[in-house]
């Protein structure tokens, strides 16, 4: 088990018990899930990849809180990317715990095979106009369908949606961007926000073209939400480090990162280029599932900064012709202009 992972043990300031169980959700890479014990309910939110080790892990970390799987009354997840969700086809034959999720990320869950196929075509249509290579594009696709052919589909109990976001003391909100269904989940003075905000890095982003409520102008909106939403709390529990009692700081470190980011993306424009052009100039040469992850970051950037007038596109005949479109920024920009605060208020 990596040193930085470990089985933890909570409570909230009214006394309910919180484990924390590490599972490893594919080689070398790290998730936590988490069981809460209030009164009656035993609820795991999250329930990692589905992985062997994953699902091992899960089972050991379950007994290790005092449970077996037949114990747990609900399954809450917090999106549906395959490292919080993908455990649900082996557990749940293991017991009758009722499932939720947030009404735009049900497709994925129980017609997993459909949205596949849709998001795939997206895809497709996503990295056509990158610029990449058909060979490279295919080999993306290629492992965007491997990586979700291990999952099958898993019927849902209920949507947030449905149950007026709270299921008896837990109460949801919902923050799209980084995925459409995305919920941070509150109980007393704590909180379970899934991947709101990673350590270290900026968060995964897809563009709006490839699934609605993803995006970097639905991911911003959903920070300030959040950082309101959640300004009581003592203790914020995530996907995949340590717990966070100081969510302000970590929500300016996660917009810095991405202004570090933009401002690379924003400095290659000086010159037209193409969106695979701009993620080699931010992100250096990447290949495998990190070139996806990458590709689609930049596809995100560069989807705000058009939108928001800060990039022209440059080659319109051959946009009209198919080709992939060039991007160049219209004028200098600083720093502190590619994120201003002022931008991303809430209205409520």
């Amino acid at each position: 088990m990596s040193a930085n992972v470990s089985f933890a043990t909570f409570e909230t300031s009214y006394g309910t018990r919180i484990h924390r169980i590490p599972l490893e959700a594919f080689p070398n890479f790290w998730a936590y899930v988490y069981v809460v014990m209030k009164d009656d309910l035993r609820v795991l939110i999250d329930c990692g990849s589905g992985t062997d080790s994953s699902h091992e892990n899960l089972l050991s970390g379950l007994q290790q809180a005092g449970l077996q799987p037949e114990d747990l009354t609900h399954i809450l997840l917090t999106h549906a990317h395959i490292d919080h969700y993908g455990g649900l086809p082996k557990l749940k034959p293991m017991t009758n715990a009722k499932i939720g999720i947030h009404e735009l990320d049900l497709q994925t869950i129980a017609h997993h095979e459909a949205r596949v196929a849709l998001i795939g075509r997206r895809l497709a249509s996503f990295l056509a106009d990158t610029g990449l290579a058909k060979e490279t594009r295919d080999q993306l696709l290629s492992i965007y369908r491997f990586t979700k052919a291990i999952y099958q589909p898993v019927p849902i109990d209920f949507t947030y949606d449905a149950i007026d976001m709270h299921l008896d003391s837990f109460e949801m909100i919902h923050l799209p961007g980084h995925c459409p269904g995305h919920v941070a989940i509150r109980l007393d003075d704590v909180i379970f926000c899934g991947d709101m905000v990673v350590e270290g890095v900026t968060p995964h982003l897809h563009p709006e073209t490839i699934s609605p409520y993803n995006g970097l102008d639905h991911y911003l909106e959903s920070l300030i939400r959040f950082q309101a939403w959640a300004k009581d709390a003592r203790l914020i529990f995530n996907g995949h480090d340590d717990v966070i009692t100081d969510l302000p700081s970590r929500i300016e470190a996660t917009r810095q990162n991405l202004i570090r980011r933009m401002s690379k993306a924003l400095d290659a424009l000086s010159e037209p280029l193409a969106i695979a052009e701009v993620c080699t100039a931010v992100y250096g040469e990447a290949g495998g599932y990190n070139q996806l992850l990458v590709i689609e970051k930049t596809g995100a950037y560069i989807e705000f900064f058009y939108e928001h007038g800060i990039v022209e596109i440059t080659n319109t005949d051959e946009v009209d012709q198919g080709l992939p479109a060039r991007y160049r920024r219209l004028r200098e920009i600083a720093d502190e202009e590619i994120l201003p605060k002022q931008r991303n208020a809430v209205v409520e």
